[in-house]
């Protein structure tokens, strides 16, 4: 199987040289993904609301890849602000309780200042 590129049409991917996601066989390795809705290019303030944006995006990846958010195996969270983490724990149990992966906090400065939250996962595709 070739490898397929994933785009989310977000301006960082072309501006930095990068994919939303890369697909290699039935792995989906998806970059480290902001709060931003590309669609708009806006962010919220608070953190929770950023966490959810994140993993719609994210989502949206997994879904050009056929894959979803129950087939992420690997969760990586990168906040500025470590204390910021625990107002995320409603939403990520909210997304990924049913695959319930294994995961990762960083405590890093991110590129933007309004971001306060990027994640990055890994998945595999299960046979349909």
């Amino acid at each position: 199987m070739a490898r397929q590129w994933i785009s989310s049409g977000s301006p960082f991917e072309a501006q930095i040289g990068y994919s939303r996601a890369v697909v290699d066989g039935d792995w989906v390795f998806v970059s480290g993904t902001t709060g931003f809705d590309y669609a708009t290019m806006t962010i919220a303030e608070d953190v929770a609301t950023q966490c959810e944006q994140c993993l719609r995006n994210i989502a949206a990846a997994l879904a050009q890849a056929e894959a979803s958010l129950d087939d992420v195996v690997r969760v990586t969270y990168v906040l500025p602000d470590g204390k910021d983490f625990e107002a995320c724990w409603p939403v990520l149990r909210q997304y990924f309780g049913a695959a319930r992966p294994a995961a990762m906090m960083i405590q890093a400065g991110l590129l933007d200042p309004r971001m306060k939250i990027e994640i990055e996962v890994t998945a595999r595709r299960q046979p349909r």
